[in-house]
């Protein structure tokens, strides 16, 4: 939470004025109509949720001369520029909007110290000039749902920050450090913006379609997006209009500012990407309730990850998509627990589909980033491993076109479109039994010992015998073990109090990697079998494997001493935990 305070700043910069300073197929169309009949989709049709805004809170409201405190429900769709045009005249927007709307040029300065001291703590920190009037906005990240975010605006005199204004919104912890170090301007954008107000039955969203580009030196990104951000009603109606905007042409829902993509412009780097954020769940929520944090986790993180994996620079990207994709999948089929559950099969159907087309790349990638050097650098007197690199490269870049295809397929962006609708409304509720749907009012810690209680027998009982266990039955186990981790990982936050939660959930971890060790040597072998390798590259190929082979003996004791800590390992939600 962040506190408020209103020490003024004593540093004094220059702003860029010079003014002294404070510092389809038909898998897809089938989807895509689907999706459109849970509640709150369509003309006519009533709201499922009332919108709340969330933005960080302040223990202190500054003067409302200062600042203006709020919260920002919206997002954007990425499209081709030269068709901003025929969405802006989409018959979603002609029959919901109040007129022709208003136009404007926006020019915004971000602002940061040298070290980045703002965004790596979620903030971030602009002046936007908009004709005479100059507005200050501090933002911070999504913390736990991938349309809110916090923002607070106030105006100041010209594209030179007042950090006074600022204070209030800036962890304390921050403050004495923004005090001794100057900001600075790192990039501008130059927008220009057309803006219309569209009033749907389930709510007010306000479409702004934004071409433009952003600069940091010589470098600049062009920018041809749609934003749509929530002003009254239920965010559903965010996702609703998107839905309908994608029967009209090529969009790519996304999460990513201008302020992270101003900033890796900046500093000439790749999109990050993120491990998903540890859960928050309260003991006292019912089933409903934690199925629909689970669920906007698992959705955050899959947004999250989308830039670095479409970018393709940073292998993480497609690492951090299919961890987060198998956490979806790994949710949904938690909530088949419960009962017959409106849509969770054609959702989890897309989420295996995009999984399937990422698989390729990430294998080849660790094949080329961590298998092939470690054994060749261990391996001196070996030939042929820089000609097994580059046959093996080929096959990453075809990997890597695959997985590009598929995210740019209408049919991902009709599918992660629709998640969203189906999470902000909780369309799981839908046709639901009576029997199931007063399930989901039950106490979540209920439900929770049960499946975590269920899951952790499975592995016990798969592992019987550890010591002579073979291949094949090691991989029944490190299955069991994995569903394990992801359960653990969703709803052990509901035992947080306990002692023993923590180191519960290390243990899985632990097992499921040894367990990997493994898998990965079956990967690296099917890998190598269908590389087709030159004569003068069969000798490295016989080493990994060789390698392999003789790796997997070492890692038997350290399995085994895993396993055991395991088994030992006290389990959180039984009585005594």
């Amino acid at each position: 939470m962040l506190k408020s305070d209103a020490t003024p700043a004593r540093k004094i910069m220059s702003a860029p004025d010079g003014s002294p300073v404070t510092k389809d197929n038909k898998r897809t169309q089938v989807l895509a109509g689907f999706l459109r009949q849970v509640d709150g989709v369509g003309p006519g049709a009533p709201s499922a949720e009332r919108a709340v805004v969330e933005g960080a809170v302040n223990d202190q409201a500054p003067s409302r001369d200062a600042a203006r405190p709020a919260g920002e429900i919206e997002l954007k769709l990425l499209v081709d520029a030269d068709r901003m045009a025929h969405f802006n005249a989409a018959p979603v927007i002609a029959a919901n909007a109040r007129n022709k709307g208003s136009r404007k040029h926006l020019k915004s300065v971000y602002y940061d110290t040298p070290e980045r001291l703002l965004r790596r703590h979620g903030l971030s920190l602009r002046v936007r000039q908009s004709g005479a009037r100059f507005v200050q906005t501090v933002k911070t990240e999504a913390a736990d749902d991938p349309l809110r975010r916090g923002e607070w605006e106030a105006s100041v005199p010209s594209l030179a920050p007042d950090l006074a204004l600022a204070m209030p919104f800036i962890p304390e912890k921050l403050r004495e450090h923004l005090a001794a170090h100057p900001l600075e301007a790192v990039f501008t954008a130059d927008i220009h913006r057309h803006a219309r107000m569209l009033d749907l039955p389930s709510g007010t969203v306000e479409i702004a379609f934004d071409q433009g580009a952003l600069t940091a030196g010589d470098r600049s990104l062009p920018v041809s997006e749609i934003e749509l951000e929530l002003k009254g009603g239920a965010a559903s109606t965010i996702y609703e209009i998107a839905l309908l905007l994608a029967e009209q042409g090529a969009v790519k829902p996304s999460i990513s500012t201008k302020s992270a993509r101003g900033f890796d412009l900046a500093d000439d780097k790749p999109p990050s990407a993120r491990r998903p954020r540890k859960l928050r769940l309260d003991a006292s929520v019912t089933l409903d309730e934690a199925f629909a944090t689970i669920l906007r986790s698992c959705f955050l993180h899959l947004l999250q990850s989308l830039p670095a994996a479409e970018d393709g620079r940073n292998p993480e990207g497609v690492h951090q998509l299919r961890v987060s994709l198998r956490r979806l999948r790994s949710a949904l089929d938690l909530m088949r627990s419960v009962g017959a559950l409106s849509n969770l099969d054609a959702l989890r159907s897309e989420a295996k589909w995009l999984a399937q087309d990422l698989s390729a790349a990430r294998d080849w990638d660790v094949f080329q980033l961590e298998t092939l050097p470690t054994i060749a650098k261990a391996c001196p007197s070996v030939s042929g491993f820089d000609t097994l690199g580059r046959a093996a490269g080929k096959r990453q870049s075809d990997a890597y076109r695959k997985a590009h295809h598929a995210l740019a397929d209408r049919r991902c962006a009709v599918f992660l479109i629709g998640l969203g609708h189906w999470i902000e409304t909780r369309g799981w509720r839908n046709g639901v039994a009576a029997e199931d749907l007063g399930r989901l009012a039950e106490p979540a810690v209920n439900f929770a010992q049960r499946i975590l209680s269920a899951q952790h027998a499975k592995v016990l009982k798969r592992g019987r015998r550890f010591k002579s266990l073979g291949i094949d039955e090691l991989h029944r186990v490190r299955l069991a073990t994995k569903r394990l981790r992801y359960l653990s990982e969703f709803l052990l936050p509901l035992f947080a109090d306990r002692k023993c939660a923590r180191k519960f959930s290390r243990r899985v971890a632990a097992l499921q990697e040894e367990l990997g060790a493994f898998n990965d040597m079956a990967v690296t072998a099917s890998l190598l079998d269908g590389l087709g390798t030159e004569p003068e590259s069969a000798i490295a190929a016989a080493a990994i494997a060789g390698w392999q082979a003789r790796a997997s003996v070492g890692v038997q004791p350290a399995l085994q001493s895993t396993w055991r800590d395991f088994t030992a390992a006290r389990v959180p939600w039984s009585s005594e935990g």
